[in-house]
């Protein structure tokens, strides 16, 4: 069953751990996700950006696709799934389609346009039982179209959002979504830590975790980010060892070109990704 992510997120803050975040793109990337979080018990948010959604045929089979995968495999970890980097439109897609968790991001909008739809769907989160992440400051890179320089988000903003009842806050602190670039300046824990103080207890997510030194992410965790997301790592292990084995010529051996056998060594790179960031974030073993 799907569960909103506000008491997994809760526990993470008081216990100075994440949980992550890891991006869907199909059935192969979300069994390997969910058989990964349930043999390390760890707590997980399986994330689907508007593209990816798209592509799987729209929300409300992704969430029938996910829902029906936990009861199979008999997953009994909290599972909670979340739009990612959701439009005000998708938001509501997502509502009726069974999703426990969205994304509203706001960030493009005027201050005082955000405060108004973020308050709307605080409303409707409230009486669904799910959970809403906001943002303010865009994250860098680009996502879904949307380009942002990775520029830091205001605190006071970040207050007045926090504010209306949201469940966590995605603020930017210079990081970015996709690879990092030679030059980047690194996390602004100056930022985070000012936010931290407007915004109490609230959960921090810290969007764009491929690439961030494991230093950085720690300092992070410490500094109230409660929430990772990871997608690029996941496409960059998962592309990298399919081409190894079609590189090898296996694809050319017996049955090697029937899809099961030929996506087998990307789902295992994905779970040994997922694997190595969930023992990074803490969140091994605090599902039980």
């Amino acid at each position: 069953m799907l569960v909103s992510a506000k008491e997994m997120l809760e526990k993470a803050v008081a216990g100075k751990y994440a949980v992550g975040q890891f991006n869907i793109n199909n059935l192969e990337w979300t069994k390997a996700i969910l058989q990964t979080a349930e043999e390390l018990r760890s707590p997980v948010i399986l994330g689907v950006s508007e593209g990816a959604g798209k592509y799987m045929c729209g929300f409300s089979t992704v969430a029938a696709m996910v829902s029906s995968m936990i009861r199979e495999l008999k997953i009994t970890v909290p599972v909670a799934l979340h739009l990612d980097h959701g439009t005000y439109e998708g938001c509501f897609k997502c509502i009726d389609a069974g999703f426990s968790s969205i994304m509203f991001d706001g960030s493009h909008y005027p201050i005082e346009e955000n405060v108004e739809k973020t308050s709307e769907l605080v409303r409707i989160c409230r009486e669904k039982g799910m959970s809403l992440e906001a943002e303010v400051g865009a994250i860098g890179g680009e996502e879904d179209g949307v380009i942002g320089m990775g520029e830091c988000a205001d605190p006071d903003e970040c207050k007045k959002i926090a504010d209306l009842g949201v469940t966590m806050l995605a603020a930017g602190i210079g990081n970015i979504h996709g690879k990092y670039p030679a030059n980047w300046k690194g996390l602004s824990f100056e930022t985070l830590a000012a936010v931290q103080e407007k915004t109490g207890k609230m959960p921090l997510v810290l969007h764009g975790g491929t690439g961030i030194p494991a230093d950085m992410i720690r300092r992070a965790i410490s500094l109230g980010v409660a929430k990772i997301n990871v997608n690029t790592e996941c496409q960059l292990t998962f592309a990298a060892a399919v081409r190894k084995y079609i590189e090898a010529g296996k694809d050319l051996e017996g049955k090697g070109f029937d899809p099961r056998k030929l996506l087998a060594p990307g789902v295992e790179a994905i779970k040994a990704t997922v694997k190595e960031k969930m023992e990074l974030f803490g969140s091994v073993g605090k599902a039980d």
